[in-house]
């Protein structure tokens, strides 16, 4: 991870000389923003294509949470892409580039024995030195337990990627990649992160996995709190949220069918009361499973897939995958033979 305070501002994005030639970063999410912002900081030009279209990054409150769902999954890198989210966001702040958020701990409230016992054998099985976390009573009613996660937190999706952008000095092109590769840009130096809708246009197969936040007029904790769906403060009122629909074969228009409402305040009424509490506005997203990170065999790079993790995860690869494709690019230390068959 990048030292702190060594972030870019826009017209000192690239370093002297320009080594390593121009590339081409398409979609400007989490993951494509990401990387934009780290290939400029090591010297290079690049160019970002992206729509503006069904940007679901730009979600008003992302949890920063290492432990995932009702089962208690915790990611072999939660940790480190945990720590390097919160470093670059420091990174921004520090060269002028302010991102709302709060570093304010994640609360999973956890219905029985049962379900906390799988916690705790998750986070057991984890290396040292493991993650920072608390058992306390919930405070909540109908949940006897919970588990407090004081390195956990939320962010602004949509002004992360936009300081992102604006630290990289990148040229952003409001436009879709025109096929499977741009004329102007060798597949080599081109990273697709185009995610859900991305990959739709593309007309390749995938998993697609649509989710609403609901703004609410204030935030009923300083804290996001999480099981089934999350409560979470954002940087106007708060966010009701949750990724619920079926799994789907290809990207769909956003939608939020009464069912799914239901099931949603449903959902925030176990957590927490919610009286007193008023809906000011919704956010619907789709988001993309199945992560596919490195070059592909025609020489494109590729960040996708990212799914729930791409705030916790997205800034850590796509610094990864940024200086894989310009060591392969200048010959460093692994050079394209070990990066050539990255794809996982």
């Amino acid at each position: 991870m990048p030292a702190r305070g060594a972030a870019l501002s826009a017209d000192s994005a690239r370093a002297p000389g320009d080594r390593s030639g121009p590339f081409l970063v398409v979609g400007a999410g989490i993951a494509g923003a990401s990387a934009a912002y780290f290939l400029a900081r090591a010297g290079a030009q690049v160019t970002v294509l992206d729509a503006g279209e069904a940007t679901a990054s730009h979600v008003p409150a992302a949890l920063l949470n290492p432990v995932r769902g009702q089962g208690g999954q915790v990611d072999a890198r939660a940790l480190a892409g945990l720590h390097a989210t919160w470093a670059l966001i420091a990174e921004l702040e520090e060269a002028g580039h302010p991102v709302p958020h709060a570093r304010s701990g994640v609360l999973r409230p956890l219905p029985d024995e049962r379900s906390r016992e799988q916690f705790a054998r998750r986070l057991a099985a984890l290396p040292a030195p493991g993650l920072a976390h608390e058992w306390r009573p919930a405070a909540l009613p109908g949940w006897p337990e919970a588990l407090w996660l004081p390195e956990g937190g939320w962010v602004d999706g949509g002004a992360l990627t936009r300081a992102l952008l604006r630290a990289s000095g990148a040229e952003l092109r409001r436009e879709r990649l025109p096929g499977p590769t741009h004329p102007d840009f060798a597949p080599a130096r081109t990273l697709f992160c185009g995610g859900s809708v991305g990959v739709h246009w593309a007309g390749e197969t995938a998993t697609h996995r649509q989710g609403t936040l609901l703004r609410l007029s204030r935030a009923p904790h300083s804290y996001p709190l999480s099981f089934g769906a999350y409560l979470s403060p954002a940087a106007q009122g708060g966010v009701l949220g949750a990724t619920f629909e079926a799994p789907a074969p290809t990207w769909r228009p956003p939608a939020l069918p009464p069912a799914s409402l239901a099931w949603l305040l449903d959902k925030a009424g176990a957590l927490t009361d919610l009286r007193g509490l008023q809906v000011t506005g919704q956010w619907t997203g789709t988001r993309l499973s199945g992560l596919r990170a490195g070059q592909e065999p025609g020489g494109r790079w590729r960040l996708t897939g990212l799914g729930s993790k791409g705030f916790l995860l997205g800034p850590l690869l796509a610094h990864e995958v940024a200086q894989a494709m310009q060591e392969a690019r200048t010959g460093g230390p692994d050079g394209v033979q070990g990066h050539s068959s990255g794809l996982t």
